[in-house]
């Protein structure tokens, strides 16, 4: 049965804190896994969670940090002296004590890393920072498990075991040469069956993917989707192995730019929470309002242009919010499709094939909201005319939405440039003013006024 935290359990550790009932404490939480401690950190303000910080051991503590949201784990840090945060970093994998080295003020940073007792640990850590955040350098850890070809079976074994001690999860055996270049991997398998005394080049498999350190992190997670690993190894300019990006960082990194990309699209420019202040928020809000604002006004001048045409069909007012709305949309809707199949490199064949397809697309949606939109002005009593009128302008809207929604985030991704950016205000905007414009343009040319 998998375990939950409940509001008694919650009740009990604060009451335990509230009379140091420590010993009782640890008992109840040295059985309980890291991930659910982090939860229970999480219910607690910040003098308990730190509390428990404090009265647990590093080595599992270390863990439940990691599982805690950023903003909350920097308060509790900023409660911690730098030698407790040492002793938190040295029971963390590189890759995780590097992350949380990285939210440290500089000089802070420092100091933890100058109090850290391990040397190999800290210097480790220091190589990882100078590895941009979102690249494989960035994202690998420097735990892994590696034999040399020259080795036998029986001094594989050996330095296995020494080098297991220190890897929380060993997923694949890494073999090098001499000078430590990357030539291949090694099959559990195989390293069984073989006779000791069987060198590793006798036996090891010279296949293995690997990315290098400045592989983008969304090319590192297309690579291990594509091919189910749980692990790849990465190596530096010189084809020397340095560390391995596990599938639970990978996972993470997804998650982030999953949310750095919905919050594009949203149109939030920046990276917030929701408990942030009132002023981050409206820094990251504020822009993509703005853009909305003019985007309503640029509609405003179009609409007073055809001040005329509104005095003689006043009808045409009722159907503008429809247009825009059906506009906005069909671009959200195509401009969701494609960034999704850019994220997933999943956007095949040539731009002219694209075009035809979203042609075909929008047509088909095109011409069935015309023919509902007519059979309402049947029953509404409107005139034939200017039913037809609505429904031509429609379609013609929604072909050009759907084209704008298409070509917008294939073109940003060309020119290098976050996609997810087409998606919401953007292309919700700009698909208005046109709409609007199509949609008074047509009915001039149609109505003749």
């Amino acid at each position: 049965m998998q375990f939950q935290v409940t509001t008694e359990l919650i009740e009990q550790v604060q009451h335990l804190i509230q009379i140091e009932g420590d010993v009782r404490l640890r008992q109840i939480l040295d059985e309980i896994h890291f991930a659910d401690i982090a939860e229970i950190l999480s219910e607690l303000n910040l003098a308990d969670a730190t509390y428990i910080i404090k009265l647990l051991d590093s080595e599992k503590t270390s863990e439940a940090l990691m599982e805690l949201e950023e903003d909350f784990r920097e308060r509790i840090l900023d409660n911690l002296s730098v030698k407790e945060i040492a002793e938190e970093l040295e029971e963390m994998d590189t890759d995780d004590a590097a992350d949380v080295v990285a939210e440290l003020p500089d000089e802070i940073a420092e100091e933890v890393i100058a109090e850290i007792e391990d040397e190999k640990h800290a210097e480790d850590i220091k190589e990882l920072l100078t590895y941009e955040e979102d690249t494989a350098g960035g994202l690998m850890a420097k735990e892994l498990v590696k034999v040399k070809e020259t080795w036998t079976v029986a001094g594989c074994v050996r330095e296995m075991r020494r080098q297991a001690e220190n890897v929380t999860r060993v997923h694949s055996i890494y073999v090098t040469d001499k000078e430590g270049k990357l030539k291949g991997r090694l099959s559990l398998k195989d390293l069984l069956t073989a006779s000791t005394k069987t060198h590793i080049s006798e036996v090891y498999i010279p296949k293995v993917d690997y990315v290098n350190v400045d592989t983008e992190g969304e090319e590192v997670a297309r690579i291990m989707q594509k091919y189910d690993l749980e692990a790849i190894p990465v190596v530096d300019h010189d084809g020397l192995l340095v560390g391995r990006v596990t599938i639970d960082d990978m996972v993470d990194f997804i998650k982030d730019e999953a949310e750095k990309d919905y919050q594009l699209a949203a149109g939030i420019s920046q990276d917030v929470e929701a408990d942030d202040s009132v002023w981050e928020l409206t820094r990251a809000r504020l822009p993509w309002l703005i853009l909305g604002l003019f985007g309503g006004l640029g509609s405003v001048f179009i609409m007073e242009g055809y001040e005329e045409a509104l005095a003689k069909y006043k009808e045409l007012f009722f159907f503008t919010p429809l247009i825009a709305a059906m506009a906005g949309n069909v671009g959200v809707q195509s401009s969701a499709i494609i960034v999704q199949g850019l994220a997933n490199d999943i956007v095949k064949g040539s731009l002219f094939n694209r075009l035809l397809k979203e042609i075909s697309l929008s047509l088909i949606s095109g011409i069935t909201l015309g023919i509902l939109v007519i059979l309402f002005g049947f029953f509404d009593g409107m005139d034939l005319i200017f039913s037809f009128t609505i429904a031509i302008s429609m379609l013609c809207v929604i072909i050009v939405a759907a084209l704008v929604g298409t070509f917008v985030p294939i073109i940003l991704d060309k020119r290098g440039i976050d996609p997810a950016i087409a998606t919401g205000p953007f292309i919700t905007t700009s698909n208005d003013i046109f709409g609007i414009f199509l949609f008074f343009s047509i009915a001039k040319l149609i109505l003749g006024f």
